[in-house]
């Protein structure tokens, strides 16, 4: 009798582990958030293992500060005043997004419909492009008046081009599919009608496309425009932790750039996807 239930025990706890697993093998399979998680648990589980066991091939994880130091630098961080620092940040990535993102779309609409604005405005432009933010920097000085007017100025340039090559190319990506002109032109519709209810609702979603390249980008150049600043500001943070060689608020500083470039980003997803129902994305399970 005692075998007979030792046997059925092991048997029910087999069941139970099994059942376990397949509800985890459900959930992560089903649910997306899940997924999301177990790759962030991977990532720094990784990370905080090469830093344990000192792993030195190629990249030297020795000397980068492990996810519990940086932990522990955020949470010295935000004993002191953070919010002077974020409210900084924001300012000035939000203001230089929002004018890169206005003109962008005015230039590249009209850039993309008239062929001789895009003579007279894309050769002085593309020459201005490739320039990095950093090269900025010294005639951001020069050019205006104040620190802060030239760091708003590094990250509108970098947001600019990107909105602005994207709105040309999905306008003219529009304008070249004859099919979708010529059904508007035998239903009556005239220049604006074809502009206003054919080529503006088909470019957006390359003007979205412009608009997420063009918020990371203004993060991206964040620590380069702060570098003129010398007071406030995430980017100046990590800059300075960098110039002091103390290297947690480093991570940290970048973790937390990358962190309000998702949020932003993704809120600029969800308001471009509430502007395009009509765009429904249906991706293949692997």
């Amino acid at each position: 009798m005692a075998v007979m239930t030792s046997k059925a025990t092991r048997q029910s706890r087999r069941g139970w582990r099994y059942q376990t697993a397949m509800a985890l093998r459900a959930l992560f399979f089903a649910n997306r958030s899940a997924r999301r998680l177990l790759a962030l648990v991977i990532f720094f589980g990784g990370w905080q293992f090469l830093c344990n066991i000192g792993f030195s091939f190629f990249v030297n994880f020795q000397l980068i500060p492990s996810p519990l130091q940086v932990l522990k630098a955020t949470l010295t961080f935000f004993t002191t005043d953070p919010w002077v620092h974020f409210r900084s940040s924001i300012q000035r990535v939000m203001i230089g997004y929002a004018v890169a993102s206005c003109l962008g779309i005015i230039l590249g609409v009209l850039a993309g419909w008239f062929e001789k604005v895009e003579d007279l405005l894309m050769p002085p432009l593309e020459l201005l492009r490739p320039i990095p933010a950093v090269a900025w920097i010294p005639l951001a000085i020069l050019m205006f008046p104040n620190a802060e007017s030239g760091m708003v100025y590094i990250t509108f340039v970098g947001a600019f081009f990107p909105v602005l090559i994207s709105t040309i190319r999905g306008v003219e990506s529009i304008l070249s599919d004859t099919v979708l002109i010529r059904v508007g032109q035998c239903l009556g519709a005239r220049s604006w009608h074809i502009f206003k209810d054919i080529v503006l609702p088909g470019s957006l979603p390359s003007i979205a496309s412009g608009l997420t390249i063009g918020m990371g980008n203004a993060w991206f150049c964040l620590v380069t425009a702060e570098i003129l600043a010398g007071r406030y500001g995430i980017g100046y943070i990590t800059w300075e932790s960098y110039v002091t060689s103390n290297y947690p608020p480093i991570v940290m500083g970048m973790l937390l750039i990358g962190l309000m470039g998702a949020i932003s980003s993704w809120a600029v997803n969800r308001t471009m996807a509430a502007l395009m129902p009509w765009r429904v994305i249906k991706k293949q399970d692997a």
